[in-house]
């Protein structure tokens, strides 16, 4: 019985096509994270004492099937066109984002103090009702229901922090 070895080309060709491989599920894995995940940077007081001008916070992105009552979210405030709110600058992207935690969800009855409309008994489909943790944020108290459209996902954790 006689063994084979490897050329020493063989083998060279075997260590690239390791390398290749490995460089290949790195760039795939940072993709689906890239998708799956983003960084978000909190501007403003609204969600303090939770969070604080200047943290940073993992979000996963999610829809609203994904979502429960009491997490934290981020996501794009409903218009006001008479223009009583000043938003803050627009992120990266372009595009003006809250964070708020989740007081009501599609179906559930609208919690007290709502800019709800009148009549309107339970939070409608397709919205959802976001309060901050700071009594002094502008939120659903003052904008109504926000469009489940608009989610960006939920916030995991402040980066070098606990969970949220």
């Amino acid at each position: 019985m006689s063994g084979s070895r490897p050329t020493e080309g063989g083998e060279a060709k075997l260590i690239i096509r390791g390398l290749l491989t490995g460089v290949l599920v790195l760039v795939a894995g940072a993709f689906w994270a890239r998708r799956r995940y983003v960084v978000v940077t909190v501007e403003g007081m609204s969600m303090a004492p939770t969070l604080t001008d200047g943290d940073r916070v993992l979000v996963r992105r999610r829809r609203i099937g994904q979502v429960g009552q009491g997490d934290v979210v981020v996501l794009e405030p409903p218009s006001d066109p008479a223009g009583r709110y000043t938003p803050g600058p627009p992120g990266a992207d372009g595009r003006l984002w809250n964070i708020k935690r989740v007081a009501a969800l599609p179906g559930d009855p609208v919690p007290p103090g709502i800019a709800a409309g009148d009549g309107v008994a339970r939070v409608p489909s397709g919205t959802l009702v976001v309060l901050g943790d700071n009594p002094d944020s502008v939120d659903s108290r003052q904008r109504g229901f926000f469009p489940a459209d608009r989610l960006l996902g939920v916030a995991l954790r402040r980066l070098g922090g606990p969970a949220l």
